[in-house]
């Protein structure tokens, strides 16, 4: 399984019907946080009648919910039971990582509300909430978005999450299943050592990878907003000016625009070329990134004595 993510052209109405889909789901995720911190509070008072929270009584409660509110009713009901499965996925790690008493610094954490002014509209739709019609991605709820099919997909996707992130872009991403497909053998065999200074070193010239600087690239445009950004930065407590948030769009644009660069892969060499990856000794499980020599074991020596004051 693997995840195909595409870039979301929207229409005015599509942005404004997933922002109201996004109101209602928000709705029912704070309705589902404060049903289960009432399920605690309960618990705690009354250990004697215990009492769950879980995806079961949540669709229970959303039957309801639907039932009494028309405008939650309006939205689509799929989008809004997957709410409830995320939220049960995320009650369930925390409490997991309770009961095998995680470190504090390594525990999710319960689910918490979502304010309307920070968090990213996010829906996941199954297989029975979406359709791909003539390009067009046909959402649960009466909602068509035209996705940017920068490739193809390589099979049915089985589920698509929309999402919006930080810099207001909007995406599609489906799960599909995929096949790996090995190259045909040739007897050339290639040692790569990935590194810091060069992206990749090899036994072949003609294979090296510089280091592309997409970071060193970007340093002098980033520089700029964020000394914007220092000269017009509010006090404490108070909101920024509309110059500041120019200068922090701006700012987070080009940073976003050096991690997609950075996931895109370099250039490779010559089609047909059977590489065999002989890692560093001093890699770490694959990362790009060197051990720092102050981790390596050192022989401790012995002090010298100080000298005798006679």
């Amino acid at each position: 399984m693997a995840r195909y993510t595409y870039r979301l052209r929207l229409s005015s109405s599509a942005r404004r019907a997933l922002l109201v889909e996004w109101d209602r789901c928000r709705w029912v995720w704070n309705q589902c946080v404060a049903q289960s911190r009432e399920t605690h509070r309960h618990n705690r008072e009354n250990p004697d009648d215990p009492r769950t929270c879980g995806p079961a009584q949540l669709d229970k409660l959303l039957t309801a919910w639907r039932a009494e509110h028309v405008w939650l009713r309006a939205g689509s009901s799929v989008v809004q039971q997957q709410v409830i499965r995320d939220f049960g996925a995320s009650r369930a790690k925390a409490l997991k990582d309770v009961r095998e008493r995680v470190p504090q610094w390594r525990r999710a954490g319960m689910p918490r509300f979502k304010k309307r002014s920070l968090a990213e509209p996010t829906f996941n739709y199954t297989q029975r909430g979406f359709r791909l019609r003539d390009g067009v991605l046909h959402l649960a709820g009466g909602i068509a978005v035209r996705p940017v099919w920068s490739r193809d997909l390589p099979s049915v996707p089985s589920s698509v999450r929309v999402y919006r992130d930080s810099l207001g872009h909007w995406y599609c991403s489906f799960v599909v299943q995929t096949r790996v497909q090995p190259l045909p053998a040739t007897g050339r065999v290639i040692g790569v050592d990935w590194g810091v200074k060069e992206l990749a070193t090899t036994t072949s010239d003609a294979h090296d990878l510089p280091h592309p600087q997409h970071g060193k690239n970007a340093a002098q445009g980033l520089a700029r907003y964020q000394r914007m950004m220092a000269r017009r930065r509010p006090t404490k407590g108070q909101p920024g000016s509309k110059g500041y948030q120019k200068a922090r769009r701006q700012a987070a644009k080009i940073q976003k625009k050096v991690a997609r660069r950075r996931q895109t892969p370099p250039a490779s060499g010559p089609s047909g070329l059977s590489a065999t990856m002989t890692r560093s000794p001093w890699r770490i499980s694959g990362r790009s990134s060197w051990r720092n020599p102050r981790w390596h074991a050192k022989p401790r020596t012995p002090r010298s004595a100080p000298p005798s004051v006679s």
